[in-house]
C-alpha cells in the first residue's frame, strides 16, 4: 500500500515538474516572439494633453523600431484612476502598457481614501519625460519676484488665491507645498484642467499658479504670464532668465512632473526588459529629444531600477505633503 502511494506521489510530482517546465518554455517562447502583434499604450488623460502628446511621439518611433503598430488609447478621468483601472483589466501579456504620472502613481496612493489599485500591481519600466513646474502670475501683476509674492501673501493672509487644474493635482499640491514651506496662506481655486486655470490667471481672477513648464510656456512667450521661478534644480534653457526656487529664496523646493511607462506586475520580466531597452532607444533618438526639449521637457529612458527609485521617492514626497495638509479625496 505504501509503495503504491509512493508511486502515485512520484507520478504527480513528475507531472507537476513537467507542467512547470512547459509553462516556463511557453513563457520564454512568448518573450522571444514579442512583439508578434499590435501594442496598446493606455494614456489616463485626454487627447492633446500633457500626457498624450509625448506618448504619441514615442508611440510613432516605437512602432517603427518594433515593426508593429503602437496604438495610443486615451482613458481620461478621475485623476488617472479610470485609465489605470482599464489597464489592469487588460491581459498581462506584454501587449498593453500604461503611461503613469506623478498623479496616478505617486499622489493618488495617499490622496484617495479608497483606491482600486496599489503599487505592487505595477512594474516601473522607464521614465519617458520630466518637466519642472513654473510659478507664474499675470503679466500685468505688480508682483515681479517670489519675494514680492511672499510679501503680498503675508500682508493679506488667506485673502489672495491660487489656481490649479483640480483638487489633488500637482498644480494644487505644489502650491500647497509652497505655502507650507513659506509660512503663508492663500485660497485654493480648483478648475477642471490647466487651461481654464491659466485663463483665470490671465483674466486676473486668481493671484498665482504653479503649472508645468510645458503647459505654461506658450503663455509666457506670448507675454500673458510672468514666470517668477522654476521648480527644477537648475535654470531651464527655454526660460534662461527665470531663477530656480532656491535662487529665489525658497530652499528644498525641487519639484518635477514626470511621465513613465508601467507594466502589469504579471508580465514576464523578459518582455519588460525588452520594452525598456526599446523605449530607451526611442528616447535617445535626437528628433525625440529635440521635440521634448522644445516642449520644456527632459527626455527619459533610465533603467528600471532608477525609475523605480524615483517613483518611490515621489510617493513619499507627495504623501508627506498631503498628510501635513490633512487632504483626502473620495
Amino acid at each position: 500500500m505504501q509503495r503504491r502511494q509512493f508511486q502515485t506521489l512520484a507520478v504527480r510530482a513528475g507531472l507537476a515538474l513537467a507542467t512547470a517546465g512547459i509553462a516556463t518554455f511557453a513563457g520564454q517562447a512568448n518573450a522571444q516572439a514579442w512583439p508578434a502583434r499590435p501594442i496598446t499604450i493606455i494614456v489616463p488623460g485626454a487627447p492633446g494633453g500633457t500626457t498624450d502628446i509625448p506618448t504619441r511621439i514615442v508611440a510613432q518611433k516605437l512602432s517603427a523600431l518594433l515593426g508593429q503598430p503602437v496604438v495610443v488609447d486615451n482613458r481620461a478621468g478621475s485623476g488617472g484612476i479610470i485609465g489605470t483601472q482599464a489597464f489592469l483589466q487588460a491581459p498581462a501579456d506584454g501587449y498593453t502598457w500604461l503611461v503613469g504620472n506623478t498623479g496616478s502613481h505617486a499622489i493618488n496612493y495617499t490622496a484617495y481614501k479608497k483606491l482600486t489599485y496599489k503599487p505592487q500591481d505595477f512594474v516601473p519600466v522607464t521614465d519617458m519625460i520630466s518637466f519642472p513646474n513654473v510659478l507664474v502670475v499675470n503679466a500685468q501683476s505688480p508682483v515681479k519676484t517670489v519675494s514680492d509674492l511672499m510679501a503680498e501673501l503675508k500682508k493679506q493672509p488667506g485673502k489672495l488665491s491660487y489656481a490649479s487644474a483640480g483638487i489633488g493635482q500637482t498644480t494644487h499640491l505644489t502650491s500647497l507645498m509652497f505655502t507650507q514651506r513659506t509660512g503663508t496662506s492663500a485660497i485654493h481655486v480648483p478648475y477642471r484642467g490647466s487651461t481654464p486655470a491659466t485663463t483665470s490667471l490671465i483674466a486676473g481672477e486668481t493671484t498665482f499658479m504653479f503649472d508645468n513648464l510645458t503647459q505654461a510656456l506658450p503663455q509666457i512667450r506670448a507675454g500673458k504670464l510672468r514666470a517668477l521661478a522654476v521648480t527644477s534644480d537648475q535654470r531651464q534653457a527655454n526660460v534662461p532668465d527665470v531663477p530656480t526656487m532656491a535662487e529665489a529664496g525658497v530652499k528644498d523646493f525641487v519639484v518635477q512632473g514626470w511621465l513613465g511607462v508601467f507594466a502589469d506586475a504579471r508580465v514576464p520580466r523578459e518582455i519588460v526588459a525588452k520594452m525598456q531597452a526599446n523605449l530607451a532607444k526611442v528616447l535617445q533618438d535626437p528628433d525625440v529629444a529635440r521635440r521634448f526639449r522644445e516642449m520644456g521637457g527632459i527626455p527619459g529612458g533610465e533603467p528600471q531600477a532608477k525609475f523605480a527609485e524615483l517613483v518611490g521617492m515621489e510617493q513619499k514626497r507627495w504623501g508627506d505633503t498631503i498628510r501635513l495638509a490633512n487632504l483626502t479625496l473620495d
